[in-house]
């Protein structure tokens, strides 16, 4: 039994190639009947984000199971075969195991440690098992992935050091205001950036947003989204004292924010104003952090946490990397003690049927046996049986996980001994019977 990773990344295919490969989780549904009628596949799981589609799958038969994926793919996306080939990606077994792991552990993403994809992986398992196209294998991969995650986060730092301009800027706010809890931030432009900056502040605990920007309509939409209030750019001067916060980033070219201007606004609050300004070229004159109880930042003060907080992250990664392979062998020790699985069942019942045969035996030899008498014997019988295999089954498990390359002749050996494929064969005889 393999298991088998198909997939296309940020990394490896453009966009226009990842969405046509995408499969939102209706389309997955759709599908579901294609991928159960896959013959040479064994189970399923397919983890499809904005940055990836992956397909996990297991089966005895690798070759014919990836040209089924492939097919089924390229049926689906209107891409052929041959074109496809050159953003796949074909991991097996160790190699697709530890890939997920980076993935659910956020190793593969675009931004290092990113959380998001936790959330992801605990979809496409759970999808899987309500299509009823996974299996056994492929759900304890992914229930052992979604561990991975958990631990990757609880042990290291990974994902706790901000990494973008706006979770900086939110980092940078908390720390200098101690909490965003009842605070106002005035929002400065109304682009990407900044709604990007809002978004992150409210999700932190800032109670009030307003958004000045040059064309009042787009302000308010921006503010609305958010429940704030809208105002003119030219008229921002008017709720300095409201704010605890500014936050600046137009298209301007030249200064929105001049010492002169906001000086007397600046005077009139008792508590500190903090001007973070993410615009290039810059909006805000690098003379106002000379005013009284005012701090500025600017978008280099910011970049330059988030490369120290980068740098954290890729040595928090080689902590992760190192519980990833270790899990990764986990894994693999479970699969391999899989294998050993039919010959502990054929040892036990081979083991129950010489424990009942002789128990009947001795039971007829002993004259007006009571109840408690055969019970006694019956446990005596079953104690003996129990100690006597669990050596051999332990020891015959751990063979399994430490010498795969040798697994298969301690098998055939162990077989062999015991005859237990007669066993199988003469109790296929007394069932036809």
């Amino acid at each position: 039994m393999s298991i088998i990773l198909l997939g296309l990344n940020h990394k490896s295919a453009p966009v226009e190639v990842r969405e046509k490969i995408s499969l939102s989780k209706p389309r997955i549904k759709a599908n579901t009947d294609i991928i159960k009628n896959m013959a040479s596949i064994d189970g399923m799981a397919v983890l499809s984000t904005c940055n990836r589609t992956e397909f996990y799958f297991s089966s005895t038969k690798h070759k014919k199971a990836i040209d089924e994926v492939e097919s089924w793919i390229s049926d689906y996306s209107g891409i052929a075969v041959d074109e496809m080939a050159q953003y796949l990606y074909i991991f097996e077994d160790v190699k697709a195991v530890r890939h997920l792991y980076e993935v659910v552990g956020g190793l593969d993403s675009m931004i290092l440690g990113e959380s998001q994809i936790q959330g992801q992986v605990q979809e496409a398992y759970n999808l899987a098992l309500e299509c009823g196209f996974s299996n056994s294998i492929i759900n304890t991969l992914f229930m052992n992935a979604l561990s991975v995650g958990k631990r990757v986060r609880t042990e290291t730092y990974i994902d706790r050091q901000p990494v973008s301009i706006s979770s900086a800027a939110v980092d940078l706010a908390k720390s200098e205001l101690g909490t965003l809890e009842g605070k106002t931030v005035l929002i400065l432009g109304a682009g990407e950036t900044s709604e990007l900056a809002a978004r992150h502040l409210v999700s932190n605990g800032i109670s009030s947003v307003i958004v000045a920007n040059r064309t009042y309509e787009r302000a308010k939409i921006m503010a609305n989204e958010f429940g704030g209030s809208a105002a003119k750019l030219s008229e921002f001067f008017n709720y300095i004292k409201d704010a605890d916060i500014i936050i600046s980033c137009t298209s301007s070219p030249r200064y929105v924010v001049e010492k002169a201007e906001i000086a007397p606004y600046v005077a009139q609050k008792k508590s500190p104003l903090l001007f973070i300004d993410i615009a290039v070229p810059r909006d805000i004159e690098p003379a106002v952090a000379e005013l009284d109880n005012v701090h500025l930042y600017d978008i280099d003060d910011l970049q330059n946490q988030v490369q120290q907080n980068l740098e954290s992250r890729k040595n928090e990664a080689v902590k992760a990397q190192k519980i990833i392979e270790q899990e990764v062998s986990n894994f693999f020790y479970w699969l391999d003690t899989l294998a050993v699985v039919p010959t502990i069942i054929r040892l036990r019942s081979q083991a129950e049927r010489i424990k009942k045969e002789e128990v009947e035996r001795a039971l007829n030899r002993i004259e007006n046996v009571t109840e408690r008498e055969k019970r006694i014997v019956e446990q005596l019988a079953h104690s003996i049986v129990s100690r006597l295999m669990h050596k051999p089954i332990v020891n015959l498990k751990t063979l399994a996980g430490e010498n795969e390359d040798r697994f298969d002749c301690y098998i055939r050996a162990f077989n062999d001994l015991l005859a237990l494929e007669e066993e199988d064969s003469a109790k296929n005889e007394q069932t036809s019977n």
